[in-house]
């Protein structure tokens, strides 16, 4: 790491910003969560929020905290990340959140907070050798990955459960579901707040780390990191993105309970996968993919290509985009922190 002094205050002031980032991360990507249940009427909006921001904070006793190891020291070398890196990372992740909220569009907050750390690190190093690319790279790939595994888990089911009710009418199926669409959106809400607040805690750790009170030793992250991290994700699901909400659950194809509880499912078996295993998916790219899935399962022009194609090109433009504005705030923080 590298010697610079960070004051007390400045760390206060990082830490409670990163918080900020994870409750805009809820708030933002909350709508992954409770987009289809409000949709289909299982619950109400407010219901829905309550019911997702729970489970959201749950995740904390069922994931290890491998994904916040690969964000803390498995995406940019660590040595190079000082408090001013850090800043502008948060910063620029902050900003495109707000940018995408206000348009209704539901990038990744989970790259963006990728792409604001490395592009601050590169700015900071003039060059792109910081980046550990066996990290980096596996972030990259699953971009493409994660809303295909979400496409084709959420389709299998969707044609699965076609298949065992092909003797009900479409109202016996729905009975069986108004319980399902529940327990499937339990499920990915533990995966969204298991995956996504990790990255957080990641950040935090990576700050700790560089102000000289934590080692890469997950033994030594406080504990009040991990429980602020999830309460904050948590908060900002209770509170809701509801813009983001509409383009979810109404935009992309049309849900029932039946489709909506086998998107759920089929995104929650993704991010679970993902959690496991340590990577940092974007919640967003894989809830997307399931509902693409369970639409085109019925009917490939039940889907609104026009509408996933212009998601499509915000996925792209969120990690160049958001490390762009982590590198200005890098400069700012050079000069206020």
């Amino acid at each position: 790491m590298e010697n610079l002094t960070i004051s007390f205050a400045a760390l206060a002031i990082l830490v409670i910003v990163a918080l900020a980032f994870d409750f805009m991360n809820g708030f933002h990507d909350g709508a992954n969560s409770i987009s289809t249940i409000v949709a289909t009427g299982a619950l109400t909006p407010k219901q829905a929020v309550i019911f997702a921001a729970f489970f959201n904070f749950a995740a904390i006793w069922i994931f290890h905290l491998n994904v916040a190891a690969t964000i803390g020291k498995g995406t940019v070398d660590p040595s190079l990340v000082d408090h001013y890196v850090i800043f502008g990372a948060l910063m620029g992740a902050l900003a495109w959140n707000i940018i995408t909220w206000y348009y209704g569009i539901p990038s990744s907050s989970s790259h963006a907070l990728v792409g604001g750390l490395v592009g601050a690190t590169v700015i900071k190093a003039g060059g792109f050798t910081p980046i550990l690319w066996s990290g980096f790279g596996k972030i990259l790939i699953f971009i493409i990955i994660s809303p295909l595994v979400g496409f084709l888990i959420g389709g299998l089911l969707m044609v699965l459960v076609a298949w065992l009710f092909r003797k009900s009418t479409p109202y016996q199926a729905a009975r069986w579901f108004k319980v399902g669409q529940l327990f499937a959106a339990a499920a990915y809400s533990l995966g969204h707040g298991g995956n996504d607040a990790q990255k957080t805690i990641g950040i935090i750790w990576l700050l700790l780390i560089t102000a000289g009170v934590a080692t890469t030793d997950v033994s030594t992250l406080p504990m009040w990191v991990i429980y602020s991290c999830y309460f904050a994700i948590a908060w900002g699901t209770y509170m809701g993105g509801w813009r983001i909400v509409k383009t979810m659950g109404t935009k992309i194809t049309k849900l029932n309970s039946v489709s909506g509880s086998c998107a759920s499912m089929g995104g929650a078996i993704s991010l679970g996968l993902a959690t496991l295993g340590g990577i940092p998916v974007s919640t967003t790219h894989t809830i997307t993919g399931a509902i693409v899935g369970v639409g085109a399962a019925q009917d490939v022009k039940a889907v609104r290509w026009a509408i996933t194609l212009n998601l499509l090109v915000a996925w792209v433009l969120t990690i160049p985009a958001s490390g762009l504005i982590a590198g200005v705030f890098w400069y700012v923080g050079r000069s206020f922190l």
